[in-house]
């Protein structure tokens, strides 16, 4: 079970976190294989961490924590929605945070 921002709780559904992951990935380098793994390598922390419920939070930062090392230009489309930007302000303030990070 997935518990969401609101409380509301649902079925855990792995193929619309890959599709998620996908479509931040679109029109990128990042292969349908490196896609894959990135949903295991999240699915197997999560598993890992928690039992039943997972909390939404814990999964965008993972997917977050993954895509930045594998592609910065994704990695902002994926948190834009995550983040929830209401404004370009917030792009350039996610992509400013990119810049003074090492790189993975």
């Amino acid at each position: 079970m997935v518990i969401k921002r609101d409380g509301r709780r649902e079925d855990f559904d792995r193929e619309k976190l890959a599709r998620a992951v996908r479509a931040a990935c679109h029109k990128r380098p990042v292969d349908a294989e490196q896609v894959a793994m990135l949903v295991e390598d999240v699915m197997d922390a999560l598993e890992a961490q928690f039992e039943k419920e997972i909390p939404s939070r814990a999964i965008g930062e993972g997917v977050m924590q993954r895509l930045r090392a594998v592609d910065q230009v994704a990695y902002v489309r994926f948190a834009s929605v995550y983040k929830e930007f209401r404004d370009v302000a917030e792009f350039v303030d996610e992509i400013s945070l990119l810049g003074r990070e090492p790189r993975t």
